[in-house]
């Protein structure tokens, strides 16, 4: 594992001058993360521009298997790369936009930026490099996100992590945290702290706002307000004809606020916030919506759009209580229909998906959609009369979906299709269409009506064939339905559409685990969990597949692992109970299973274990005991087969021939036929 740094210092120039004392392999980039200089990804487009070049030259296919994670990240290699954003969503404009890219989208484009690197670093041959990244305390929670990832992964040997950030602790940003550099970046990097600081004074608008020198900020205080808006106007007029895209998401916004036309600052930060949330950047769209409100005339048309914003970016940031503070404030200055609505809508959704579970209400949400249906029928314009009313119904059924009436669900989703189908022609609102679809397909598939849901998601598909989402519920639906080869081509089809995100490859593991391909299975089950650590059905798979090849060291890691994220996990208790058994302490093998069968009594695959060592520690009717009651949760050959041997061993003949004719009833299996012929002539039967 490569040797990575965290250098810490009050100032940059301190850290640079530590960093330089220090042996470190050739540098890959040396970036600054300061997100007021590029917003979001400022050190990951950075870095990614320092390299693409080459990178296309040397692994020309990594511009189609990365374009997303390259086009989010880093804006102006999107002209290099095939094109990210051709699915439905970018056929529409904003107000028709029914479709955004879930709060794990950024974990997945940093998992996708560490295969990237992966793959050109192997490209450079062994040789180490460093990537050297300062100001980490004052990033992007995307450049967070990104180096708490590159820091963890451990297939990238050869890239060293260089990084820097003041004396305070390094905190996390609000809402829910996917990957945490607070807990990463201790637990991966060695810290190193300046002891010398540095008395070099710079420009506080030549360095776009970033500098640490306090006295830079009172020499610009200092200067009158006209003069302070003239360098800022001058600075913004040479960043804006540099033809950056990223520069409009940091430093053309900070400076075009503080510049002299104030119409110049709303255009720049709403420009910077339309780019943020269509392609998935929630932190740093609600930073820029609530900074937009800031800056225009209250119940203005300027100030509905930063609010809707702002509530929307909160909430799918895990950010839902801020969010519920900014639509409270707004409904005090709501009066028309439009702006009610919105606020209806949005605030339902907090309760439908956004808030922590104990503060759901689902009876308020279902009050607060069905207000947006009756103020939806009130909009002026007939066609955003029907339009929005669809969209309130199909909140609506996601209400009845979390309150387990999926009936009253479809029927509202059905409601919704016949009535854009009324009012509008086959082509039109072809998103929304396409949502109403694809949940119509997940209520089918929570009522077990698996064909037609597949049926719906298949259709889905054809219409949207670049959305991964449809390939993916194709897949585990496939596989419900046996079709596992089937399904694990829907689950490659995924593969080169978005970013790498564990739940494909989690059940492209199960596909090959159960088409007997343990290679393949095992090597999915390791890249799911370089991806997220935590996955802890992951780590309860192949902790499972390791015993069964013979890795008892490797299914031990899994399991303490797996026990330290979820101590009462019956499945890796009873993992860890066979490995006991194996290693031959049946005693502390049965305390353990019988643990897990206290958490869950159902559980069948535990009484089935518990009955196996009972039989091989010698409690015989213990064994048997366990073995009826696996057989009564969840009757299946191999459990059959076991409690017969049990009972061959008994001497109880007759009960396991029943259970030899059971197993030979759906397979011929040699043995059993074997035993079966001995226990009739044991029982005088031939």
């Amino acid at each position: 594992m490569a040797d990575h740094l965290w250098l810490r210092g009050r100032r940059a120039v301190d850290r640079a001058r530590l960093r330089a004392g220090l042996e470190l392999p050739p540098a890959l980039a040396d970036v600054n993360a300061h997100r007021g200089l590029r917003g979001p990804y400022t050190a990951g487009g950075t870095l990614l521009r320092a390299v693409a070049d080459d990178a296309f030259a040397r692994c020309p296919e990594l511009a189609a298997r990365h374009n997303t994670e390259l086009a989010t990240a880093a804006p102006e290699l999107a002209v290099s790369v095939p094109t990210a954003w051709a699915t439905l969503e970018w056929t529409v404009g904003d107000e028709q936009r029914t479709r955004y890219y879930s709060r794990l989208h950024t974990r997945n484009i940093a998992n996708g930026i560490a295969d990237f690197l992966r793959a050109y670093l192997a490209s450079l041959g062994d040789a180490p490099r460093t990537l050297f990244v300062d100001n980490l305390h004052h990033a992007d929670p995307t450049d967070r996100e990104l180096l708490a990832v590159l820091l963890r992964r451990q297939d990238i040997p050869q890239l060293t992590v260089v990084v820097g950030t003041g004396m305070d602790p390094v905190v996390d940003p609000p809402g829910e945290v996917a990957v945490s550099l607070a807990d990463v970046l201790p637990a991966f990097a060695r810290r190193v702290d300046c002891v010398v600081e540095s008395d070099e004074v710079e420009d506080f608008v030549l360095s776009d706002g970033t500098t640490d020198d306090p006295g830079a900020f009172e020499s610009y205080s200092a200067l009158p307000p006209d003069e302070r808006a003239r360098r800022h106007d001058e600075r913004c007029a040479r960043l804006y004809a540099l033809g950056e895209q990223s520069l409009a998401l940091g430093a053309i916004p900070f400076h075009a606020v503080r510049g002299s036309r104030p119409e110049a600052g709303v255009q720049a930060v709403k420009h910077a916030l339309g780019h943020c949330r269509k392609v998935g950047l929630y932190h740093a769209a609600a930073s820029l919506a609530l900074r937009g409100r800031e800056l225009v005339v209250r119940g203005s048309g300027d100030w509905w759009h930063f609010t809707e914003a702002a509530g929307a970016s909160l909430a799918v940031a895990g950010r839902a209580e801020e969010a519920q503070v900014v639509y409270a404030s707004a409904a005090q200055v709501a009066d028309g229909v439009p702006q009610r609505f919105r606020l209806a809508h949005g605030t339902a959704m907090l309760h439908v998906r956004h808030l922590p579970e104990p503060r759901r209400d689902l009876v308020r949400a279902r009050d607060l959609m069905n207000r947006a249906v009756a103020l939806a029928a009130e909009l002026d314009d007939p066609e955003e009369r029907v339009f929005h009313s669809v969209f309130a119904r199909n909140g609506l059924a996601l209400v009845e979906m979390r309150e387990g009436r999926v009936d009253e669900a479809l029927r509202l989703i059905e409601e919704g299709r016949t009535a854009l189908d009324r009012a509008f022609g086959a082509a039109e609102h072809p998103l929304l269409r396409s949502v109403l679809r694809l949940n119509r397909g997940l209520l089918l598939g929570m009522a077990g009506r698996d064909e037609e849901a597949l049926a719906e998601h298949s259709a889905n598909a054809v219409v949207d064939p670049g959305f991964f989402e449809h390939h993916f519920h194709r897949g585990v639906l496939l596989r419900e339905l046996g079709r596992d080869e089937e399904a694990v081509s829907a689950f490659e089809r995924v593969l080169p559409l978005c970013p790498p995100f564990p739940e494909v490859h989690y059940n492209l593991a199960d596909a090959w685990l159960e088409l007997g391909d343990v290679r393949r299975a095992l090597a999915a089950f390791d890249y799911v969990l370089e991806l997220d650590p935590g996955h802890v059905p992951a780590l309860v798979n192949r902790a499972s597949l390791r015993c069964e090849v013979g890795d008892s060291h490797g299914a031990w890691d899994d399991v303490r692992a797996g026990l330290a994220l979820s101590a009462d996990n019956v499945h890796l208790l009873c993992v860890q109970g066979r490995l006991l058994a194996e290693g031959g302490d049946g005693r502390q093998a049965c305390d353990v299973v019988s643990a897990a069968l206290r958490t869950d009594p159902d559980f069948a695959a535990g009484w089935a274990l518990r009955g196996q060592i009972r039989f091989e520690t010698g409690d015989l009717d213990g064994a048997v005991a366990d073995f009826d009651r696996a057989v009564a949760l969840a009757d299946s050959p191999e459990v059959r087969f076991n409690r017969a041997v049990v009972f061959e061993k008994v001497g109880r003949f007759g009960d396991a021939a029943a259970d030899y004719r059971s197993v030979l009833a759906v397979s011929e299996d040699v043995d059993a036929r074997s035993r079966l012929d001995f226990c009739l002539r044991a029982e005088g039967v031939c």
